[in-house]
């Protein structure tokens, strides 16, 4: 029997933005996707698809497109936020004044703010209210995969218990399912930070290095995001989770995901402003890199593959010279 929320808010026409309004949809609720460009939202409502980020998928019936945001936060109980990370403090500036107090908002955006080093959360507690009740949804979900009813799982996290139990129920059907998590910090720092990773993943595949390179890297790459989340105060268990090596295995082998593909052209020796002028979609690794290397600067903790990505991405590093540092480091104990 549905309990909670009667109408949801999608804010955001990407990918995982609409495969949520989907779940959501076919779960009986009321359910409502904004975009921001007229364009897409008006193909959107004619085709009843979303082409530009996830074309093949017809659109649920119930579900209505918008591009009109104050036609449905001022009714709305609960919203989704999908607005990629670098886009959210333009888009939630315009849009928090048009929330009713006390609706809680649950994000599906994975990175970390440049200018501010904020995460998703953090950015909307300062534009709609530090009292509001927030959440992330994250782990390893593809969202092609979830369109696809393929199996997934990932987490709610939420320092207000009540309302990581309503994220996880109003998501929970028989092809995904949702654990709750109390390290809202932890869940969304790593979220951004296996997006750096990704990319060098990508890079190795894209160089032809193999396997014993790649399952190196994501082995080391979660000891190093392990290293700057527990500097920051996040739980380690958290790490080794689905937000944590769920989700970092997923997009560094996925042929699906976005940042590892970015890294593949790179690694086939593409130039980064080339590949991103042809992508519809955000690869949020490119930004996070630049916040991830900032945080761990300010945090004095060393994070060797996000420097080194960061290298190959903004300071024009050849990919192999970057993987020869990071092999002929000096010698130390794993632990």
């Amino acid at each position: 029997m549905r309990t909670g929320p009667e109408k949801i808010a999608v804010i955001g026409d990407g990918a995982m933005g609409t495969v949520c309004a989907f779940i959501l949809a076919d779960n009986g609720y009321e359910v409502q996707l904004w975009g921001a460009f007229p364009d897409n939202v008006a193909d959107m409502a004619q085709r009843r698809q979303n082409r530009k980020y996830l074309p093949g998928f017809d659109l649920p019936r119930a579900l209505r497109v918008t591009g009109k945001a104050e036609d449905i936060l001022t009714d709305s109980d609960l919203v989704i936020s999908a607005v990629p990370c670098q886009y959210m403090r333009n888009v939630w500036t315009k849009l928090a004044g048009l929330l009713l107090p006390g609706v809680p908002i649950i994000s599906v955006t994975k990175g970390i703010e440049n200018d501010t080093l904020a995460r998703p959360t953090e950015i909307l507690a300062k534009l709609t209210g530090s009292d509001r009740s927030l959440a992330a949804l994250s782990g390893p979900t593809i969202a092609v995969e979830l369109a696809n009813r393929l199996p997934a799982t990932a987490v709610v996290a939420s320092t207000d218990a009540d309302l990581a139990r309503i994220g996880q129920h109003i998501f929970t059907t028989e092809f995904f399912r949702l654990y709750t998590n109390s390290d809202l910090l932890g869940v969304e720092l790593a979220a951004a930070s296996k997006n750096v990773i990704a990319l060098a993943a990508g890079i190795i595949d894209g160089l032809g290095l193999g396997d014993n390179a790649k399952a190196a890297l994501v082995t080391r790459g979660l000891v190093e995001i392990t290293r700057l989340g527990l500097a920051l105060g996040a739980r380690r268990e958290t790490f080794s989770g689905l937000a944590g090596l769920g989700d970092l295995v997923t997009t560094c082998i996925s042929p699906l995901g976005r940042n590892r593909t970015v890294g593949e052209q790179i690694g086939k020796g593409r130039k980064l402003t080339d590949i991103l002028s042809g992508m519809s979609a955000v690869a949020e690794g490119v930004a996070t890199t630049r916040s991830l290397r900032a945080l761990a600067q300010r945090c004095r903790e060393d994070m060797p593959i996000t420097a080194r990505v960061y290298s190959v991405l903004f300071e024009d590093q050849d990919p192999r010279q970057a993987i020869s540092q990071l092999m002929t480091r000096a010698p130390k104990s794993e632990r």
